[in-house]
């Protein structure tokens, strides 16, 4: 489990493919390595890795298999900045919200335009996610968990805006997003969960 706040950003520095896959080498110079393990889990981009090699000068190496890739975005590219959340410990502050690292959809960005210092992020969600995304609810956006503002309903889907304060901007890869680039998007647990039981209740 994560929870969504951007510990650092790492360099997708090689890219080695498998049978079924590709062996990324990630550095990762300002994540604190000291407590990382063999078969720990990192969260990039939002998509949960186990680490298979610890490397020397703040680098490791995690396998991408064919399914994860087909399903993300942002993994594939060598020299590709990623935000890296190491998995939490049950006695760690949720500043977020609960995430699972499993990424649920791609979504497009649709604008991101200056509003004042901060900006506001627009993304167009799949129609799969739109019953999942509420407003002032949570959502993952690259790793990076945000609340909506709105949530408007169109064509194929949805669309909702974020408001990224300087901060998130200068700690995350988001401040250099532009319209027409893709984003993994994680929805809420609670909003999967509310989904289940009432489809049990109503069966």
């Amino acid at each position: 489990m994560f929870t969504g706040i951007v510990q650092a950003v790492g360099t997708i520095e090689k890219i080695t493919p498998f049978e079924g896959g590709l062996t990324l080498t990630v550095a990762a110079p300002e994540l604190d390595m000291s407590d990382v393990a063999l078969g720990d889990s990192i969260s990039h981009n939002g998509a949960c890795m186990t680490v298979i090699e610890i490397a020397e000068g703040h680098r490791y190496r995690i396998d991408v298999s064919n399914e994860s890739l087909g399903v993300t975005v942002g993994l594939a590219q060598q020299g590709g900045k990623v935000n890296l959340e190491k998995a939490m410990r049950l006695s760690d502050r949720v500043g977020g919200h609960l995430v699972s690292g499993h990424v649920d959809g791609v979504g497009t960005v649709v604008s991101f335009e200056p509003v004042g210092d901060n900006r506001e992020l627009i993304v167009e969600a799949p129609q799969s996610l739109a019953r999942y995304l509420a407003v002032k609810g949570s959502v993952v956006v690259n790793g990076v968990s945000l609340t909506t503002n709105y949530v408007n309903d169109v064509a194929g889907g949805c669309r909702f805006s974020i408001n990224l304060i300087p901060h998130t901007l200068s700690v995350t890869t988001l401040g250099g997003i532009k319209a027409g680039d893709k984003v993994n998007l994680e929805i809420d647990l609670i909003a999967r969960y509310v989904e289940r039981m009432m489809a049990l209740e109503q069966a």
